[in-house]
């Protein structure tokens, strides 16, 4: 489909599954270069993160194990700026390395926030792969690791991101169109 309507709003096709695929391959392969002989934990941001997460670990040959937390700052299509944590982490993480699976780094306080919220729990190291990074919205700075994409300040949708609820199944990415 090249354009599709949630919520009333539409949305324009712009980067498609065989594209996504591609750069999930190629972060997956980074990650693997670097913790070759370690077993990282990988940590989940949900809602957003389950697809990216789902198709990242189907390319990672490393050990590994996968967690999940719930956070959130969106309401609609802006953030709110207030970073709530609706699911938190039970395990220990002391002295484990730890990637943050993120759907998309907007202005970068739940990243900067979760980052020292771990930092507290002694990890050996916290590095961060996220599929998108939206550098302009940037309030502070966050250092992501791994990224698929860098993107224009744009509201998308798709592949695990949401507009209010809905959209999060569609395996390409939408842009909203003003």
């Amino acid at each position: 489909m090249s354009t599709i309507q949630i919520h009333g709003k539409k949305f324009k096709l712009s980067i498609t599954r065989e594209q996504i695929d591609e750069a999930v391959k190629n972060v997956a392969r980074e990650i693997n270069r670097d913790y070759k002989g370690k077993r990282p934990l990988l940590l989940g941001v949900l809602n957003g993160c389950f697809m990216f997460a789902t198709d990242l670990m189907k390319h990672l040959d490393i050990e590994c194990e996968v967690s999940f937390v719930k956070l959130s700052s969106y309401q609609g299509t802006t953030t709110t700026g207030t970073i709530r944590e609706v699911i938190g982490l039970a395990e220990s993480i002391a002295g484990r390395d730890i990637i943050i699976i993120e759907d998309i780094v907007d202005t970068g306080l739940t990243m900067q926030r979760m980052v020292e919220t771990l930092g507290t729990r002694e990890p050996a190291s916290v590095a961060i792969a996220s599929l998108f990074v939206k550098p302009a919205r940037l309030m502070v700075p966050v250092e992501v690791k791994y990224s698929a994409f860098t993107i224009p300040d744009r509201f998308i949708v798709g592949y695990g991101l949401d507009y209010n609820g809905l959209g999060r199944n569609f395996p390409d990415i939408y842009d909203a169109i003003e």
